[in-house]
């Protein structure tokens, strides 16, 4: 242990054992105390702390978590920590038993397996640290981890669920844990757990690039860092914190991350860097002889794991940062972001550029020809030119609590959907808002749904999106010789936009391919209504995909396609999606 760490009071208290739930090992378990007792204010209990969050004066919260140094024993974690999650859970809190539910639905029981549980593919083997929990603990661990991969099918890649499911478990009982973790990896408000390879990219971007508002740590890591680079050491950011920090320090920074959320990870990842900086400048340290030696990378992981500070200097190197606001850190992750997405954009075999305003409908009476039109139904193969009873999809569309379109926009597209279909319930069975941005999550939710409504926003509000009359579970039959169907869907299927044009482009073997009546000869490039795999979905093909969104839900682009006959649907072609939501009709 470091001298500067031997200033510290080390104590075993007599309750260690009982400090602990069951499943954790106390053992290997060292309680440190800042400084000797009587030289500072007695510590708060969970009493005191309580009204502060039940009456939400989070500015106080965060500043009496950020002073009051709990030692790793003190029971006030037991109902702090989950009083702090809660804080952040989406929607309704769960029901007393949901999670032995979700057990016994994954599981078959609610006994732990004897054998080894199979762990999500968002988790990395190497990174599933279990600190001080017995070999129960860690079966307990992986149960956890495994019904919150499926509970939540849209996480693709979060290597840090794990360890922070892992400490949490060192303060609470199974179900409790399972609860917070549900809570932060839900919440809205804040970012606690990346959940995406994209999203893990951005955050080690985004320490790279605060850490140059602070210029000689990030000189110096530099210069360390020698061939290897510095992006590879700011890689391994996290692990800084829940591998290589010793428990007691890790638990701390734990106190106020469950309340602040991730932004406490980057300001603690600069204080690390500023310490090592500290301690490794001068050319006869051992921690720049650590560093010449075995490589900088493995200089901070030893240094962080021998911490030379106190878990309450370290906070204090993290909190005393200046210029350092979550608005600050916000606005460089979210460019760290846009700019780690345009790149997929250039490099991207699937998404050229398109033309950018090629036959785009731009006269106000061709506007207007289309709104006529709403008051008739289209049928496959068939017109229907009676009049149109507008107030057939007027009360079911009030119940509709949409994020992109308003109640007028709504009544203009639901005059459009075929007359039996408005006599239907629509229900919400996919939002980007809610459930992430993930093809197999879009699949799990919407696939037997038959038909489906689809409304995309872009990042530059434009909206438009497909009526598909088909299940997208069919992207899965075969033919006759057993291949796979490119193409799926019938007739009734059509295209729409909302803004900046109100327009619906059925399919041209309703209009014919000008536009002017029913043509029989139609090619096959004018029937490929839907197509969709592990990759991509695709609605409207021939000359050009109407709609095509990629397998993160994040980019598409529209062009004109012969199925429909349709202009591009956003004037520049390639597109970012803000929002996605699918609808189902109830009964259909």
């Amino acid at each position: 242990m470091p001298s500067a760490m031997l200033s510290a009071v080390l104590e075993e208290e007599p309750d260690l054992y009982e400090a602990f739930p069951p499943h954790v090992d106390p053992t290997g378990i060292t309680i440190l105390t800042d400084s000797p007792p009587g030289k500072k204010a007695p510590l708060k209990t969970y009493e005191e702390v309580q009204p502060l969050l039940q009456q939400g004066r989070k500015r106080e919260l965060k500043l009496l978590i950020r002073e009051n140094s709990w030692p790793i024993n003190s029971p006030v974690r037991a109902s702090l920590w989950p009083a702090l999650c809660r804080q952040h859970q989406h929607g309704k809190s769960m029901l007393d038993g949901f999670y032995w539910d979700m057990v016994t639905q994954v599981f078959g029981t609610v006994e732990l397996p004897d054998k080894p549980i199979m762990l999500p593919p968002f988790v990395e083997a190497t990174h599933c640290l279990g600190y001080h929990l017995t070999r129960k603990g860690r079966a307990v661990a992986d149960r956890v981890v495994s019904v919150l991969g499926y509970a939540c099918p849209d996480i693709t890649y979060s290597p840090s669920l794990y360890p922070i499911t892992a400490a949490l478990l060192h303060f609470m009982p199974e179900e409790e844990c399972y609860h917070c973790m549900a809570s932060l990896v839900a919440s809205k408000e804040k970012m606690f757990i990346t959940q995406t390879k994209l999203l893990n990219e951005v955050t080690w971007k985004t320490v790279m690039q605060i850490a140059k508002k602070h210029a000689s740590a990030a000189q110096h890591l530099s210069r360390l860092s020698g061939a290897i680079g510095p992006e590879r050491i700011y890689a391994d950011w996290q692990w800084w914190i829940l591998a290589a920090l010793p428990f007691p320090h890790l638990v701390r920074v734990l106190d106020c991350f469950f309340h602040e959320g991730i932004k406490v990870f980057y300001r603690v990842a600069l204080a690390i860097l500023i310490l090592f900086n500290k301690h490794s400048t001068n050319q006869n340290s051992e921690w720049y002889a650590e560093a010449t030696k075995s490589g900088v990378d493995h200089a901070i992981d030893k240094f962080c794991r021998n911490m030379p500070a106190s878990p309450t200097k370290l906070l204090r190197t993290a909190f005393s940062i200046r210029a350092l606001s979550s608005q600050y850190i916000s606005r460089v992750f979210i460019k760290t972001e846009m700019t780690l997405k345009s790149k997929q954009v250039i490099t991207g075999s699937r998404l050229v550029r398109s033309r950018s305003s090629d036959n785009l409908p731009t006269s106000q009476s061709q506007v207007n020809i289309q709104m006529m039109s709403h008051t008739l139904t289209i049928r496959e193969g068939s017109h229907s030119p009676g009049p149109r009873a507008l107030s057939m999809g007027v009360y079911p569309i009030q119940a509709i609590k949409s994020q992109i379109l308003d109640q007028s926009e709504l009544f203009t597209l639901w005059s459009w959907l075929p007359v039996r279909i408005t006599m239907y319930q629509p229900v919400l069975l996919y939002t980007t808002e809610e459930h992430g941005c993930s093809l197999t999550t879009f699949y799990v939710r919407v696939e037997h749904h038959e038909p489906t409504l689809l409304m995309i926003k872009t990042c530059n509000n434009e909206v438009f999106g497909a009526y598909c009359s088909t299940r997208w579970f069919e992207r899965n039959q075969k033919d006759e010789r057993g291949n796979r169907q490119a193409y799926f869907g019938t007739g009734e299927t059509f295209l729409f936009s909302l803004y900046p044009e109100r327009a619906k482009y059925p399919w041209v073997g309703v209009t014919g391919p000008d536009g002017k009546g029913e043509d029989t000869r139609l090619s096959h490039g004018s029937e490929l209504f839907m197509a969709a795999d592990s990759k991509m979905i695709t609605i409207g093909g021939g000359d050009g995909q109407a709609i095509w969104m990629d397998e993160n839900i994040r980019f598409g682009k529209t062009d004109r396609c012969s199925t429909f006959n349709n202009p591009p649907l956003c004037p520049s072609g390639d597109f970012e999606i803000r929002v996605l939501e699918v609808y189902g009709f109830s009964g259909a």
